[in-house]
């Protein structure tokens, strides 16, 4: 017999009276899954507060008001299209009840008393109740709920049926050992985690804040334990340390011909003494376009080639991977090779024997780094760019190609603070806040759509002075197909005005006709580029100098400031034109001025998380942050920093978790199915 008192939280929905699979399905939809649990979490959205009483006299219009009355007569429609009226008093004035839908005569009989609850109308100078949410004898008043949840619902399921499920569930709740400090507890007045639910699912009264900040620290604070064990997994495993003498170091340096920033010393200091302890490094590399990753990655990756072993970089798309190549040939006096899908037959073959027996020791590429036949002497260092659509296992993954190899991942995206606390947890993190001397600032504008005209001719002006320029196309619905409409359409124009020099690229062309085009415009044929956001990352062309954005009102912060990071990559001063409609509501204006006023990656990341409610904010969802039930990581973030510092210290003191708090937190853990920690804890 399964005595785990779980259990019964975990099973399906249609264990549960009255509910069968066509209830069920409804409420898996909107609570997003099928078991007991899974209703429990669905909290509701607001609450419906009955307990107002005034007499019929003192109800104001608009109010939801339960009535004590007594019928007086019904009077039947004097047509189909008319309602059915049921005149009531309670002594201090008269109001009448509206049914447009009838079936209550012998509920309702002349002298009938009732309790009557909904919002009170005036028409005609009269008061209404239009269809009355709840009717009952006035001899059971327990019949009419007091304060009533009201939950999210989908076509075909009634409030009623997930009140009956939700007060069968809550009884499956079973004791639970507290996981959290009791001087914690006072401190904040947060009742008990099975309390806090039945406060907001079955309330007697309309539930204060802390019920619902008690559950979201709840969800929170299992979130971090389980990064945190992840991490502690991590700090684990074993390393080894990779020392070496800076000469090659020294001549990438020499070759690179500037003097590292403050933020890129600090990285590299931070990258050494992961590479030199004798555990393995994951760490995050994050700074704003611009800012000078690649170089931080070659010198660490020279130094795990000074240490005697080998190093990969991988980028997400091959137009990415053959621009590091070039970047990091020129610099590196170590040679870089290359492996990408396009690289085939013998080259391939004489590329792999070198990885194989180590006669290759620095090697850029996309994907196929890491595929199985690709086999290395040494992998001492792994660094991945742009892979921020991965999640914790498939970030160790990468590093898999190598007993002991380190993992550097690198982005140029800015990451709101809370993700880098809620997704990225497991990972050190080093920022980049400076940019090489020498870039100027790029000089960002507001624009209508109705001064086209007038933008074009400065476009024409800087494509006479010899100036390359992006023209970012709008998206569309997030529709590939119209948005390719949109840049074949613009293209169209622009080629017309400008002639040859406009060029062409979009995600559904061809690769080799995309490269071709995004290669000219880096070798200054093509000087006018028009692309939809392929642009977004990894176009490095230093001599472009303008960036025009159609409809950027459509774009969220985030990917604004990444586009506007295709410029302003030389000496020469650059522009962002940001082209909007000619009306657009205030919260847009807001976005697009705070663009315009700041470059500073960082806070304009946090500032779109906040906006747009963060989503996967560095991948193609832009809306929501993925999984979390109970809590809001923007609303809470005061709770996200306290879970963060409590899972710090708890760890710290107690990493098996075999104290009692320790056993009690294991419990927080398997309610919010934290299974890779579980299987971590459990491995001992």
């Amino acid at each position: 017999m399964d005595q785990d008192p779980l259990t019964p939280l975990f099973s399906p929905l249609t264990t549960l009276r009255g509910v069968g699979p066509t209830v069920g399905a409804l409420i898996a939809k909107v609570a997003g899954g099928e078991r007991v649990i899974d209703l429990l979490f669905h909290l509701p959205e607001s609450y419906v507060d009955r307990r107002q009483r005034p007499t019929i006299a003192e109800a104001r219009p608009g109010q939801i008001v339960t009535l004590a009355v007594e019928v007086v007569r019904l009077e039947p429609p004097a047509n189909e299209r008319q309602p059915w009226r049921v005149v009531v008093t309670d002594g201090t004035g008269f109001a009448e009840l509206v049914f447009f839908k009838f079936n209550r005569e012998r509920q309702m009989p002349q002298g009938a008393k009732l309790l009557v609850s909904g919002k009170i109308e005036l028409f005609g100078g009269r008061r209404t109740m239009p269809h009355p949410e709840h009717v009952v004898p006035a001899d059971r008043p327990q019949l009419l709920p007091l304060v009533e949840p009201v939950w999210k619902l989908t076509g075909g399921l009634w409030p009623r049926q997930v009140a009956s499920a939700i007060v069968q569930a809550l009884a499956r709740l079973p004791s639970f050992p507290e996981w959290h400090d009791a001087a914690l507890l006072r401190r904040e007045k947060w009742p008990g985690f099975a309390d806090a639910l039945r406060a907001l699912q079955a309330p007697s009264a309309v539930p204060g804040g802390a019920n619902r900040c008690r559950l979201a620290y709840d969800e929170l604070l299992a979130d971090q334990v389980a990064l945190a064990v992840v991490r502690g997994r991590l700090r684990a495993r074993p390393g080894r340390g990779l020392s070496g003498d800076d000469s090659l170091r020294a001549k990438a340096l020499s070759r690179f011909g500037y003097t590292l920033t403050g933020s890129q010393t600090q990285a590299l200091a931070e990258i050494d003494a992961d590479l030199a302890a004798d555990r393995r490094m994951l760490r995050l590399l994050q700074g704003d376009v611009g800012s000078g990753k690649t170089m931080v990655a070659l010198l660490a990756m020279l130094r795990a080639v000074e240490a005697g072993g080998q190093a990969a970089m991988m980028a997400p798309t091959e137009v990415l991977a053959k621009q590091h190549h070039r970047t990091l040939s020129r610099l590196s006096p170590e040679p870089v090779a290359i492996l990408t899908g396009g690289v085939k037959g013998r080259a391939r073959a004489q590329l792999l024997r070198g990885l194989k027996d180590g006669a290759v020791r620095m090697v850029v590429g996309t994907h196929a780094l890491f595929q199985e036949s690709v086999e290395y002497r040494d992998l001492a260092l792994a660094v991945i760019d742009e892979q921020h659509r991965f999640g914790v296992d498939q970030r160790l993954l990468l590093g898999g190609k190598g007993e002991l190899t380190d993992v550097l991942v690198m982005t140029a995206t800015p990451i709101p603070r809370t993700l880098l606390l809620t997704q990225w947890g497991e990972m050190d993190v080093s920022r980049l806040t400076e940019k090489p001397p020498g870039r100027q600032p790029v000089r960002t504008s507001l624009h209508s759509l109705g001064t086209l005209p007038d933008l074009l001719d400065a476009v024409a002006r800087k494509l006479d002075e010899g100036a390359q320029v992006y023209w970012v196309c709008p998206l569309v619905a997030e529709s590939e197909a119209l948005d390719l409409a949109a840049a074949e359409e613009r293209f169209a124009t622009l080629r017309e005005l400008f002639g040859e020099v406009v060029g062409l690229a979009h995600g559904r062309q061809d690769a080799v006709v995309r490269d071709a085009t995004l290669a000219a415009f880096a070798a200054g044929g093509c000087r006018l580029l028009v692309a939809t956001t392929v642009v977004e990352v990894g176009v490095d062309v230093p001599q472009a100098t303008v960036m025009v954005i159609e409809h950027a009102e459509r774009f969220g912060l985030a990917q604004l400031h990444q586009l506007r990071g295709r410029v302003g990559r030389g000496a020469a001063a650059s522009f962002c034109l940001l082209l909007h409609e000619e009306w657009v509501n205030d919260a847009a204006r807001r976005r697009l001025s705070l663009l315009r006023d700041t470059d500073d990656g960082f806070l304009i990341a946090d500032e779109d998380f906040r906006l747009r409610g963060g989503g996967d904010i560095l991948g193609t969802k832009q809306s929501g942050l993925p999984g979390f039930r109970l809590a809001d990581p923007i609303e809470h973030e005061g709770l996200l920093h306290m879970a963060n510092r409590d899972a710090a210290v708890l760890l710290g003191n107690d990493p098996k978790l075999a104290s009692e708090r320790g056993r009690a937190v294991r419990v927080l853990l398997r309610l919010f199915e934290k299974a890779a920690a579980m299987r971590t804890l459990a491995a001992g």
